[in-house]
């Protein structure tokens, strides 16, 4: 098997990099793909940039230039759920375009001409990651106590639905208007539906990873650039340690 590993932000995927085996830079569509070996896995790691379009980018080339079997994506999310904190992972499970609105033609979130609202992540899939998940947080216990240094005092892993749009939400008023729209979505970010999509009109399995960091509203823009440049590289590092040996 071979396993497309996207980064949405570039220090999660640096930190990657440093681990590889046997690594070879490829240059393609102005994206720089690293294949190698990453903890016992052929793997091909890329950053993706942020929002739908290059996230759709990046992934079609994974499959059709690289030959891929799998997509893991992983990356930071706004919390639209008051069950989720700072610090707290979710495992995709629907994946929903909170600004697809192609009515009155056909229902607000439905993509056209396929007649689906969301994409399904595979059951085991979901599974193995959140074991994965679980296992990092028991057992990593340095990384646990810089967690809570950093004031995330009991992370947890949650399997729920996420909502995906070109926007960058921080105000309550936006965050609001999507739970009202999307009640059973939990956390909200810029890629990992597109990816999703893309992945369903391949017929390629896929996982999205996104770690909390922060609450989507008011206070995101504080929030977001210190927990990536504290916590989210590690986090994504340790998460893919554990997993994939599993895959």
């Amino acid at each position: 098997m071979k396993i497309g590993i996207i980064g949405a932000m570039h220090q999660e995927v640096d930190k990657l990099i440093a681990e590889m085996h046997c690594r070879q830079q490829t240059v393609k569509g102005k994206r720089t793909f690293y294949e190698g070996s990453l903890y016992g896995k052929q793997v091909v790691l890329v950053f993706s940039r942020w929002g739908k379009v290059a996230a759709s980018t990046t992934v079609t080339q994974l499959i059709v230039e690289f030959g891929v079997d799998c997509v893991i994506f992983s990356g930071i999310a706004g919390a639209l759920s008051s069950q989720l904190a700072i610090g707290d992972v979710v495992i995709g499970h629907k994946l929903y375009q909170h600004d697809m609105d192609a009515s009155p033609m056909m229902p607000r979130f439905e993509i056209p001409l396929i007649g689906k609202s969301y994409f399904e992540t595979d059951k085991v899939l979901i599974e193995t990651a959140k074991q994965s998940v679980v296992n990092l947080l028991k057992h990593e216990t340095a990384f646990v106590q810089k967690l809570q240094d950093f004031g995330v005092k009991k992370p947890k892993v949650t399997v729920g639905d996420i909502a995906s749009g070109d926007k960058f939400v921080h105000c309550k008023q936006e965050k609001e208007a999507i739970i009202q729209a999307l009640p059973t979505v939990f956390c909200v970010e810029m890629e990992g539906a597109a990816v999703a999509q893309v992945c369903y009109d391949f017929d390629v399995s896929f996982l999205v990873i996104r770690i909390i960091s922060d609450t989507a509203d008011d206070t995101a823009v504080e929030d977001f650039p210190v927990f990536l440049e504290n916590i989210a590289s590690e986090y994504a590092h340790y998460i893919l340690k554990e997993l994939l040996p599993k895959l």
